[in-house]
């Protein structure tokens, strides 16, 4: 069945924006469903994420909550993205801002696991280093190179927040990324020396995979987040999502299958990290090597 293989990211995804704007319209469950001339389960069911969901369903419901066009279009195209497997959401103009799928997700997580094989993870970096490695879009105004930047930034909170409490963050960073220069060797060093300050954060883990480790499964698969949920109110929490984006769309996996086989390639690489203190260390001694003082 689809439900039973299906990828739930674009379900619970479209599950809570539609809930989103039904209380926004000030409608009550029942108030809508009974405009919609259907069951309150089934309405439950569609913003609860728990089934494939027709585009028709999502235009009706988007028309009585009297959502934008630009809205109701990216909805009706989620909708056809219940059936699938696997999800690529592709970022774009025709995407409205409101549409930041990851960033729901990486704030109802209750634990974080990111493997940086290229660049310093976006939760971790100082601006000058998000700065220097945000894409921009070529004839980009001044201010729409600082607005990525910002939003990169402002996901930070997540990492000091007191209610909820924040998420388990752990990050395996490759020696090539402490290595690589982004915007200078000052700009580096400040990078540096802000991932060891981070590492002391109660909630935070970095661990370095040293070069001496060698070739690993992570060659092959890149960079990734591993994100879990909480139980909340739920018998069962959500499934955990594996995460890995690129620079025109991001790929979302929680078959058990597809989680088993990052889970497995995870658990090989913190074997092979240092310490907690042996990484820090190694951080601060290459950022002092970068830019003395």
């Amino acid at each position: 069945m689809v439900e039973a293989t299906g990828s739930s990211v674009p379900r619970r995804h479209l599950g809570r924006v539609l809930r989103e704007l039904r209380i926004a319209a000030c409608m009550t469950l029942d108030a809508a469903a009974e405009a919609l001339e259907c069951s309150r389960h089934k309405m439950w069911r569609i913003e609860s994420g728990l089934g494939m969901v027709r585009a028709v369903d999502v235009r009706a419901m988007c028309e009585l909550y009297a959502a934008r066009r630009a809205l109701t279009a990216a909805l009706v195209a989620l909708a056809g993205e219940t059936r699938g497997r696997g999800w690529w959401h592709a970022y774009g103009d025709p995407v409205p801002e409101w549409f930041d799928l990851y960033g729901g997700l990486e704030s109802a997580a209750c634990r974080l696991r990111e493997h940086a094989g290229a660049l310093v993870p976006a939760l971790l970096q100082t601006p000058a280093y998000a700065a220097a490695t945000c894409p921009h879009w070529p004839g980009a105004t001044g201010e729409e190179r600082e607005q990525p930047v910002e939003a990169r930034l402002r996901r930070q909170d997540l990492l000091r927040r007191r209610l909820p409490r924040p998420p388990r963050y752990e990050v395996l960073l490759a020696e090539a990324v402490l290595l690589r220069e982004v915007g200078g060797a000052a700009v580096t060093a400040g990078q540096l020396r802000h991932l060891a300050e981070a590492s002391r954060l109660p909630q935070v883990s970095i661990r370095v995979l040293p070069l001496a480790a060698g070739a690993h499964d992570a060659a092959l698969t890149g960079s990734f987040v591993l994100l879990e949920f909480p139980l909340g109110l739920r018998a069962d929490p959500d499934p955990p999502v594996v995460y890995q984006e690129s620079l025109t769309g991001a790929l979302y996996l929680d078959r058990p299958a597809e989680w088993a086989a990052y889970e497995q390639v995870w658990a090989g690489l913190d074997g092979a990290a240092l310490d907690e203190e042996e990484s820090r260390r190694l951080i601060l001694t290459i950022g002092e090597e970068l830019h003395p003082g």
